[in-house]
């Protein structure tokens, strides 16, 4: 799965970098590695499905990370 790299925000407030995607060994799932732009700025995964889905706000669906600002293609 292609994923664009850049800075994305959570539905929360706070703004994350996400690297890459990258694949567990064991079941095959792909994951979205991702940082913190704040903190200790450690990598932290989530499985792609769940990066990209949609939360309930106040009876409204926004995404859980939205697009912020896409990093240039390499």
């Amino acid at each position: 799965m292609n994923i664009q790299k850049g800075r994305y925000r959570h539905y929360k407030g706070q703004d994350y970098q996400v690297i890459d995607t990258v694949i567990h060994s064991e079941t095959e799932q792909i994951l979205v590695l991702y940082r913190p732009l704040y903190g200790d700025a450690k990598l932290w995964v989530r499985p792609y499905e769940m990066f990209f889905e949609t939360v309930d706000v106040a009876g409204e669906q926004v995404p859980r990370f939205a697009l912020v600002e896409a990093l240039e293609k390499e």
